[in-house]
């Protein structure tokens, strides 16, 4: 599948920007969606958070969890498209915001067609400064889009658990 033929094909669900915010637990994600939320301490310290960051914004996570995939930008960026790539599944997906502040840096991409599922999933590292923590965070709302994701949907919802934590493991 050509990256070039992906960027101007619409997403494939409501909510554009659902998982944004803050923290993970205080998204209100939408209803009829399976939702995932996952976080891990990564570290402590001004200096981990960035090197965190910069990992994260060169696809980092997707690298370190061992995901083979496909990107139009070399940096995670609003508009770049990503073909994620396991085993004979292809999933593509486009960037649809940035998180670029002093505490908080991450991407969040949404479903494209062709994707087995429909929904967004959220990338962040988060510095605590008063407790100097660095923290990885994945979160996700989901749900099946092609009839034999539907058909695996047990299996499916658990992969992407399994998939969140290997990306959290990857920074």
């Amino acid at each position: 599948m050509n990256l070039s033929k992906l960027a101007d094909l619409p997403l494939t669900y409501a909510g554009v920007g659902a998982t944004s915010g803050p923290l993970p637990e205080d998204f209100s994600l939408p209803e009829g969606y399976d939702h995932t939320r996952a976080s891990a301490r990564i570290g402590s310290g001004r200096d981990r958070f960035e090197q965190a960051a910069d990992a994260l914004m060169h696809w980092g996570m997707q690298r370190g969890a061992g995901l083979r995939f496909d990107a139009s930008s070399e940096v995670a960026d609003v508009g770049a498209v990503v073909l994620t790539k396991i085993g004979p599944i292809r999933a593509p997906c486009r960037v649809v915001y940035l998180i670029d502040e002093p505490d908080r840096r991450g991407f969040a991409v949404g479903t494209l067609p062709g994707h087995p599922v429909s929904g967004e999933e959220r990338f962040a590292v988060r510095y605590d400064p008063a407790g100097d923590a660095v923290y990885a965070e994945v979160s996700a709302f989901s749900r099946p889009a092609t009839w034999w994701s539907k058909a695996g949907s047990p299996v499916a919802s658990r992969t992407q658990r399994i998939i969140a934590n290997r990306y959290l493991n990857a920074l």
